[in-house]
């Protein structure tokens, strides 16, 4: 009878609700108040942003923090103001295939300079970085006579077509994970009678996907919110023009004043880049953690 009783009160209690948590909770946000300050400063603005993308024509500009009336058709009207598809088009087609190139271009290299052995290996890794140090303003000219002389200016191609000869920056990334990649494994594969290439492409490349695939998420996230060479290169053809330059001249044009707009247009312009980090995130993070500083 006694534990008949004992499991009847063991039973009461656990339909009995449980308290709420409430030093837990107040000890887990006094754990990380800074990191959630640091949160709030960077959500702020945006959030400021979307919520001007909502507000009506009369109230955008105003100082008012909350729309009174929800304007979602700012969003379908952003369409008509500007060129958006035609600019959504070439930033797709110029982040897109610039990422492609680098990586096909900067895996090679950073095998041969990593896992090769030959003269000269480390004079040339010290000048590719060496060509990190040169600002991109310096270069920009005699690139720009070299592009005019080709006929490619007011096009995508200056921006397209030198991915494909490497970035310094992937390159030394990629260089500093393949060289983490234990030596015994490319040996015993040399053994077995693999080249250089089935080495690179059975051996290195499945191993370092974390690795590629942040070089790759680096290298489209610097061409999707890339402005200067855009501007630079396409800024006289409004059919090659990008997202990021097409914003400024929505700032420029009639529509100088309809601040609603601009943000709403701002937010589909960041809404790519947002979902691509969110479900990329563990991949971005895992490549950056494993790209090691070996020498």
């Amino acid at each position: 009878m006694t534990a008949v009783n004992v499991r009847a009160a063991a039973r009461s209690r656990a339909r009995r609700p449980q308290p709420f948590p409430t030093r837990r909770v107040l000890y887990s946000i006094a754990n990380h108040a800074v990191a959630i300050a640091v949160a709030l400063c960077f959500l702020l603005p945006f959030l400021i942003v979307a919520l001007t993308a909502l507000m009506t024509e009369h109230q955008a500009g105003t100082g008012s923090l909350w729309p009174r009336h929800w304007a979602w058709h700012n969003f379908g009207d952003v369409f008509t103001a500007m060129p958006f598809a035609r600019d959504l088009w070439n930033t797709v087609l110029y982040a897109g295939l610039s990422t492609i190139g680098v990586v096909l271009s900067s895996v090679p290299v950073a095998f041969a300079l990593s896992r090769l052995k030959w003269r000269g290996r480390e004079v040339m890794f010290m000048v590719v970085l060496a060509t990190m140090m040169i600002p991109a303003q310096v270069t920009s000219l005699p690139l720009y006579v070299v592009f005019s002389k080709l006929g490619w200016v007011n096009s995508l191609r200056p921006l397209i077509i030198p991915s494909f000869f490497g970035d310094a920056f992937s390159i030394f990334l990629l260089r500093q994970f393949f060289m983490t990649i234990p030596q015994e494994m490319t040996e015993a594969a040399r053994c077995d009678g693999a080249n250089d290439w089935r080495i690179l492409t059975r051996i290195i490349v499945p191993m370092a996907r974390p690795a590629i695939a942040a070089v790759g998420l680096f290298a489209f996230l610097y061409a999707w919110n890339d402005f200067y060479n855009p501007l630079l290169y396409t800024g006289n053809s409004t059919n090659s023009q990008t997202l990021a330059v097409g914003l400024t001249t929505l700032a420029k044009t009639a529509h100088q004043n309809a601040y609603q707009l601009q943000m709403a247009a701002s937010i589909i312009f960041l809404a790519p880049v947002l979902l691509l980090f969110f479900f990329a995130q563990k991949v971005f993070v895992e490549g950056v953690t494993l790209t090691g500083v070996k020498g």
